[in-house]
């Protein structure tokens, strides 16, 4: 955007005489200044207010490494609102370190774990391999495949395709890829818009690394489904779930609206760009539809619910990649990522928290860390967009337990 905010020098080619006078015979090309154009966002600075607050209020609550919020209009790709720590003064910019300058929801890599479920149901789903009501056997907990075993955190024999995701089954989640078999798998993944750049008008956005199928090993078919062996990015996971919320379709984000004149005029207008139909509108309701028993007493992120409103959502934890091979001894990186009001979402957010400290390590999880941050958040967007609240739904179930000491479900 520099190039736009900026302006631009004027000039003008002339000639002098012996005295130093423009001679105006002669005066050659010339261009006017022009004054830099004026960038209007798509941040709400309310909203962007909610969430540095809520990240504020985490970070001294958790002390994570980093950590990231985002809030996104799922229709329009509109960013809202967009968050990361750590941060930096932009009065101070010259002290600022290089790790406080990363934009992290475009610039980090993440294993999403659980939340990448709703692209292995969606996919499995939208090609007729099952319908929601549709049972797999989900081993009683624990699965050998390819020579490694894969457990649950329960032991679940049969378990519907939706309770697949209410659950937050690994076993189930990899049964479901391995129907539709690794080359398909893989597309969808594509399709949804991971190992690609979301397209948003920031600097430094990645791609992420999704490996093709002929890269995999004789496990990847039950690790990538919940969310291992891939890395994402926060806004590409964010743009995925909007892909569920909106529909199906892939929508690019924005976080610029329109440039304008130092007149007024509107110089250029950005609108809504969709990408693509990633899976039918009937899909999108059926993963709907599970995502809501997501955040509720029978899931995962029952303190992820907010009073009088329906969430449809999912919680993840991801055991931290070790850059020098493997994954680090109890450290995780926690998230949920949802849109609210459930049948017709206003907005879609992320909260991710990367090495939360919990004060019991069974605490340490998406929907006991990330859910009520996101609670919070989404509370406090819908009274500000003016969201009308449902008079019967009260308190949501499960709300009081947030600080249970009790074993928190793995997801």
């Amino acid at each position: 955007m520099d190039e736009y905010l900026r302006g631009q020098d004027g000039y003008r080619y002339i000639e002098h005489n012996r005295a130093g006078q423009e001679i105006v015979l002669y005066r050659g090309q010339e261009r006017a200044s022009r004054d830099g154009f004026q960038v209007h966002l798509t941040v709400d600075l309310n909203l962007q207010n909610i969430v540095e607050n809520e990240i504020d209020a985490a970070v001294h609550e958790y002390s994570p490494e980093k950590a990231t919020i985002i809030l996104m209009r799922p229709q329009t790709g509109e960013i809202l609102a967009m968050a990361n720590r750590p941060n930096f003064d932009l009065n101070q910019r010259n002290t600022a370190r290089p790790e406080q300058m990363k934009n992290r929801a475009v610039i980090d890599m993440m294993e999403p774990g659980s939340t990448f479920k709703i692209v292995t149901a969606a996919a499995a789903l939208n090609e007729k391999k099952v319908r929601p009501d549709t049972t797999i056997y989900c081993e009683n907990g624990a699965w050998n495949y390819g020579g490694r075993t894969l457990h649950d955190h329960k032991a679940y024999g049969e378990l519907s395709v939706q309770d697949i995701l209410v659950k937050s089954s690994n076993i189930g989640a990899a049964k479901l890829a391995i129907s539709l078999g690794e080359q398909k798998f893989y597309e969808y993944i594509r399709r949804f818009g991971f190992g690609e750049r979301s397209g948003v008008e920031l600097p430094g956005e990645i791609n992420g690394v999704i490996r093709p199928p002929q890269n995999w090993s004789k496990i990847s078919i039950t690790r990538i489904p919940m969310g291992h062996e891939v890395a994402v990015t926060p806004l590409q996971m964010t743009v995925a779930m909007a892909t569920i919320a909106n529909g199906g379709k892939l929508i690019t984000p924005r976080i610029v609206k329109s440039i304008t004149g130092a007149d007024g005029q509107t110089v250029s207008e950005f609108s809504p760009s969709i990408v693509r139909q990633v899976v039918s509108p009937e899909t999108s309701r059926q993963i709907t539809s599970a995502l809501r028993g997501v955040v509720s007493d029978r899931g995962t992120a029952a303190a992820a619910g907010v009073p009088g409103f329906i969430i449809a959502g999912k919680t993840g934890t991801a055991q931290k990649v070790d850059p020098h091979g493997g994954y680090e001894k109890g450290k995780y990186i926690v998230s949920f990522t949802g849109f609210l009001p459930a049948d017709h979402p206003e907005f879609v957010g992320l909260v991710v928290l990367d090495d939360a400290k919990t004060s019991k390590p069974e605490l340490n999880y998406g929907g006991l860390v990330a859910g009520p941050i996101f609670s919070r958040v989404a509370e406090k967007a819908a009274r500000y967009l003016d969201l009308a609240p449902q008079p019967d739904l009260i308190k949501p179930p499960g709300a009081e337990r947030v600080a249970s000491s009790r074993t928190a479900p793995r997801h």
